[in-house]
């Protein structure tokens, strides 16, 4: 049990550093020092990593327990598993792109998934007969990787929206959001985040429909869950159609990548608390 009690507090100590990794990087947009920017990704880099191991020992703790499952079985899990998605996704971007102004946008959801994971309770229960099969960890990494992809996105929408040649010169050459990416690379990025997204989703509905013939006997039931994810998945499959075929871009795709994320974020929670199903041990 004290080991339990332990992965429970390194967790809680994991959401305080995502605030201050958003603090330090949304110092960076304020002061425009290289400074924050630089301790707003060693902080995320190091609180990722223990992240993951804190998955991990939870795992090794259900194992301890005589229970022996993946941790990704209740509300608490899920929401701490992505938490470190959005977080590992957004280093890559980080990475790859070289600009740490973009932090300000994506680290304050790693937080509040991480904060709204500590009013869940956190003991680890074993499995529900639905959920005792090899496909839960296919179905949840793929929607969570997805879903991750879909935050970033509307997180470079938001930023999109402010930094839009329309948006004011202020926003353009200087002030608070300066230090953004060109509009044209923010709208690239939301773009290629929403395909990202996408496919991994497409992923993800697929091993859940496989997931669900081996526990129900059948691969689609039109339960709410079900439902809201084919909702989310086409709204997402209209974007991309919108972009590649009509030739959407900039402001449209902004505004459609918070639609979609509203969509996805309806999915994950609205569903769980409104539209009770097959999935409500999912809370």
């Amino acid at each position: 049990m004290s080991q339990t009690i332990n992965s429970s507090l390194v967790l809680s100590l994991i959401t305080f550093a995502y605030f201050g990794a958003a603090l330090a990087y949304l110092f960076l947009l304020v002061f425009k020092k290289t400074f924050f920017g630089a301790v707003g990704s060693k902080v995320t880099l190091v609180t990722a990593a223990v992240h993951a191991a804190a998955i991990v020992w939870r795992w090794i703790e259900s194992y301890q327990m005589g229970i022996g499952h993946a941790p990704f079985s209740n509300l608490y899990e899920s929401l701490v598993f992505f938490a470190w998605t959005i977080a590992a996704v957004y280093l890559i971007l980080e990475h790859l792109y070289k600009n740490r102004a973009i932090g300000a946008f994506v680290l304050p959801l790693a937080f509040l998934s991480m904060a709204y994971a500590g009013m869940q309770p956190k003991d680890i229960q074993p499995l529900l007969p639905a959920l005792k099969s090899n496909w839960l960890i296919a179905h949840v990494i793929t929607c969570f990787l997805g879903y991750s992809g879909f935050a970033l996105a509307a997180g470079l929408g938001v930023m999109y929206l402010l930094r839009r040649p329309g948006a004011g010169r202020a926003a353009r050459t200087g002030g608070l959001f300066a230090l953004l990416p060109p509009a044209a690379v923010l709208d690239n990025l939301t773009y290629q985040s929403i395909v990202i997204g996408f496919l991994l989703l497409t992923a993800g509905i697929i091993t859940g429909a496989i997931w669900a013939h081996t526990a129900w006997g059948t691969y689609w039931s039109w339960d709410p869950k079900e439902t809201w994810s084919l909702i989310t998945w086409f709204v997402y499959a209209a974007v991309l159609h919108a972009r590649m075929v009509r030739g959407w871009a900039g402001r449209r795709i902004a505004i459609m990548a918070l639609v979609g994320f509203g969509c996805v974020l309806f999915t994950y929670f609205g569903v769980n608390m409104l539209l009770p199903g097959l999935h409500s041990y999912a809370r």
